[in-house]
């Protein structure tokens, strides 16, 4: 054989070679893919796995996983007047590849053609609500009609709009300072209200409070001498009867409580030694002494 023809023969299979390599593509589990012969569409594959096509023709491919968009917050004026910060986020799936290439061609097109749907949505929804509606409930609502008005418009594009969402809904800088002020100056108020309130309270209950005092120790007192005056009034019973059972005996009891009574830790006095005030010293039988008259006393300290 000659060189020619083992060069020729060379040739013929980097040729081929090369001629295989376009012609073969691979599809991941993860993508989908378009068969395009100068850019006409002939034929969709969805399955994962090793293609063929013409060496002349292209494969276009799209993910199969939820892909996200995210466009940057968008100010909003409310049905009340005030403005918040609006951010949303949509995550979406490739459903129709073919529909979805000959609207858009790329992914990066769509991201911005579906971002302006989706903030210019946004803005239509949340400019009918009030600042209370998106801070409660109503909420939910809210994003309920913003997905259903994006996916009516997200269809002609070829994909499945998964879930939309409002990442964040704020006051910007300048009102949200405004906002606080007021907020705080409501706050302070109430406090003050609440404070002035306690502090009449405290009065009330502080008067209540020094009249029951007064009133219960008026009426302990009135009962301690009701009580003083029947205890005296026994007492003087008991004694004047007992004074009139033994008239000896009540004498030398009312003297022995005489005695100690003068007779207290400190006092000095200076009697004469036949005072009647010692007749039970000198006599136990209490009789009088023949001086019956009681020394005045001298002193006492």
């Amino acid at each position: 054989m000659s060189r020619a023809k083992l060069a020729f023969g060379g040739i013929l299979v980097v040729v081929i070679a090369f001629l295989a390599t376009l012609s073969i593509f691979t599809v991941r589990e993860t993508e989908q893919a378009l068969v395009l012969q100068f850019g006409q569409w002939k034929r969709t594959v969805q399955d994962p796995g090793i293609e063929f096509k013409w060496f002349w023709q292209s494969a276009q491919k799209f993910e199969r996983r939820v892909l996200s968009v995210d466009p940057d917050a968008e100010e909003v004026l409310l049905i009340d007047q005030k403005r918040i910060l609006v951010d949303a986020f949509a995550r979406y799936r490739i459903v129709d590849p073919l529909r979805f290439f000959q609207t858009v061609r790329t992914e990066t097109t769509f991201q911005n053609r579906f971002g302006n749907i989706l903030t210019s949505t946004v803005k239509e929804v949340v400019a009918q609500q009030a600042l209370e509606d998106m801070l409660s409930e109503k909420r939910n609502t809210v994003m309920e009609s913003i997905r259903d008005s994006v996916a009516r418009e997200a269809g002609g594009f070829g994909i499945e709009v998964v879930d939309i969402r409002i990442g964040r809904s704020e006051l910007p800088e300048a009102v949200s300072e405004t906002v606080y002020n007021r907020m705080r100056t409501d706050r302070e108020r109430v406090a003050n209200q609440l404070r002035a309130e306690g502090e009449e309270n405290a009065r009330r209950i502080r008067a209540t409070a020094d009249r029951q005092q007064v009133e219960i120790v008026a009426e302990a007192q009135r009962e301690g001498q009701v009580l003083r005056g029947n205890g005296d009034a026994t007492r003087n019973s008991i004694l004047g009867e007992a004074y009139g059972r033994d008239t000896e005996f009540f004498e030398f009891f009312r003297s022995l409580e005489a005695y100690r009574e003068t007779f207290d830790e400190g006092t000095t006095m200076v009697l004469s030694p036949d005072s009647d005030f010692f007749r039970y010293f000198n006599d136990i039988e209490g009789l009088p002494s023949r001086s019956a008259s009681e020394a005045t006393p001298l002193s006492a300290r």
